[in-house]
């Protein structure tokens, strides 16, 4: 192990603080991760590993079609909007003198 004193703009110190963080390490295992990868033959992403997505249940009620929820959203809307006018418009007719 070798000691030495490195002067870092600061961008790159903010780009280690910001990676400390995420990966819960200290400044020192950030510097060296860093200076790893960039030094590395080998592009990050095929060190690190393709990114794996997992698939969990929608827990969609019965009758739901997932490939129809933007008419479910647009029924819904037309519904609110006029139950809303249908208030609005008894509303009028209550405050019209006869």
């Amino acid at each position: 192990m070798t000691r030495t004193t490195v002067t870092l703009d600061p961008d790159v110190e903010q780009l280690l603080r910001d990676a400390m963080q995420r990966r819960r390490q200290s400044f020192k295992e950030a510097l060296n991760q860093a200076v790893r990868n960039g030094l590395a033959d080998t592009p990050p992403a095929e060190r690190e590993g393709r990114f794996k997505v997992r698939a969990r249940p929608m827990g969609l009620r019965t009758g739901i079609d997932p490939a129809r929820l933007n008419q479910l959203a647009d029924e819904m809307e037309a519904d609110a909007f006029l139950a809303l006018s249908g208030k609005l418009a008894a509303g009028a007719r209550r405050a019209k003198p006869k």
